[in-house]
């Protein structure tokens, strides 16, 4: 978008929040850059220049705005909407790919040569890979500079700078700040309530609608890994340096998240996994408007909307509860999938919370014994064949996977039909056009409705949804009453 400046200059001038993310304002005379909705008085039109990244435009020698913090805006919708290189790399890079294994190891998760990555980024972005982990960790130091009291030292490196030098010199020509004077705005660091957890605002396009989002994460919790507690969701991770655990609770402009990390190197690996499960870069707007042209869809997205995609924290996790969760109850998927963590899971402690064991990763699984396993010898085979796959590496079910080769490999495993499939592409691999015609949720509302009912028909008459199908499976299933369309009262679950 940042190369339709006529578009871009109205974006700015009637400050449309909209577009935060999709494209950043420079300005020529002051040498900073803002989002479109920056709150100051714009600036002539002859003095702005739009850039399509945040690196781009710290590349470029401008500085980010104290007033609209740019680094801090929702991510472009354009890398959750679309699967081809670029999208893929964007998704890996936010997840600390770069800052974990560099650009190679990039490139080879994407299965490209380091140049064609490079390439591609420098024409679509106009920063390369290193480029955009540089502004990535520049927004995590200032995070941790002015959510915590940590001395600046442990800062630059839990942010994954590789110098104290480095990080001063980045966060001063990012922030024209230093870090000292970066954290004495915010009043000595403001360090969380509670020693050991870092407290954040996650930013999203409104609206957002929480109560299929929260409803749908509260209902379908694994006991031990998942809870819902005080207001929020909460749930363990397994993040690259050690466990961690989020509690995550929604609030009329932002998500309150609180986080405790084993290590603080972790941070911006799990925001990111934060906002993929809660679908926070989504553009509503774009995918409201879609949807509310199909006369039976419309009065469903006038009544609520802003429903987002519930997605999950670890695809391969994912995979096994949706193989646990074939023709059984929630209940009873739930009841399995708590077996499961109690035997094989990884126990960590919870002052105050009832969490008690990450899910068990691909390599405990595969060395499970079948027979353990109560449920019929062909799902025993299903789970058993899937978390082999998974843990020698063939099948890549994360944030930065490529969606039809995942389909055409799960389709390929046994016991896997377009309803696991598109369950696991829909949620775990976020791809929004990903859709269900034969879920008996799906049929009851399209009867209801008046839509087909026979998958085929169903599907014939949602190619007007897409790329969106995922969101018309929300507004579908919230036709129904069940507990995940509900927001949970205040409690624990």
């Amino acid at each position: 978008m940042h190369t339709d400046f006529e578009r871009c200059v109205r974006a700015v001038q009637s400050k449309d929040a909209r577009f935060d993310g999709w494209f950043f304002t420079a300005v020529l005379t002051t040498r900073i850059y803002c989002r479109p909705s920056c709150p100051v008085v714009p600036p002539k039109v002859r003095n702005m220049s739009f850039y399509p990244s945040a690196a781009a435009a710290q590349q470029a020698g401008f500085r980010a705005c104290k007033r609209c913090r740019p680094d801090a805006s929702p991510g472009s919708p354009q890398w959750n909407e679309r699967a081809d290189l670029v999208a893929r790399a964007m998704r890996l890079i936010a997840d600390g790919v770069v800052d974990r294994d560099g650009v190679p190891g990039l490139a080879s998760r994407l299965g490209y040569s380091t140049r064609q990555v490079e390439r591609q980024l420098l024409a679509e972005l106009g920063a390369g890979p290193l480029a955009l982990a540089r502004a990535q960790r520049a927004q995590t130091a200032r995070l941790l500079i002015e959510t915590t009291a940590l001395p600046m030292g442990e800062a630059a490196f839990a942010a994954g700078f590789s110098s104290i030098r480095t990080f001063n010199d980045t966060v001063r020509e990012v922030f024209g700040l230093s870090p000292t004077e970066l954290r004495a705005r915010v009043a000595r660091g403001r360090p969380a309530a509670t020693p050991g957890e870092l407290s954040l605002r996650l930013p999203f396009r409104a609206p957002l609608n929480p109560d299929n989002l929260f409803g749908h994460l509260a209902a379908t919790a694994v006991p031990g890994v998942e809870e819902w507690r005080d207001g929020a969701y909460r749930r363990t991770l397994r993040l690259p340096h050690g466990p961690g655990i989020v509690s995550l609770s929604p609030q009329p402009d932002h998500i309150a998240c609180r986080l405790r990390l084993t290590d603080l190197r972790d941070l911006a690996h799990a925001i990111s996994r934060c906002r993929w499960l809660l679908d926070l870069d989504a553009d509503p707007v774009a995918v409201d408007a879609q949807l509310s042209s199909d006369p039976v869809l419309a009065p469903l997205v006038a009544k609520a909307p802003g429903r987002r995609v519930p997605r999950v924290a670890d695809g391969p996790e994912f995979a096994v509860r949706a193989v646990l969760g074939q023709q059984i109850s929630t209940a009873a998927a739930r009841t399995h999938a708590g077996r499961l963590v109690t035997a094989h899971g990884e126990p960590l402690d919870d002052p105050g919370g009832g969490l008690t064991h990450l899910f068990p990763d691909p390599a405990a699984l595969a060395a499970l014994d079948p027979a353990a396993l109560a449920m019929p010898q062909t799902r025993r085979t299903t789970l058993t064949t899937l978390v082999a796959t998974l843990a020698d590496g063939e099948l890549d079910l994360d944030v930065g996977s490529d969606w039809q080769r995942a389909r055409a490999q799960l389709s390929a495993l046994p016991g896997f039909g377009p309803w696991t499939v598109e369950s696991i592409a829909m949620r775990a691999l976020g791809d929004p056009d990903a859709f269900l015609p034969g879920d008996l949720g799906i049929r009851w509302a399209a009867k209801e409705l008046g839509l087909p009912t026979t998958p085929a028909a169903l599907t014939r008459h949602a190619a007007a949804w897409a790329p969106w199908r995922a969101y018309a499976v929300q507004y579908l299933w919230a036709t129904g009453d069940h507990a995940v369309n509900t927001l949970p009262t205040t409690g624990a679950a």
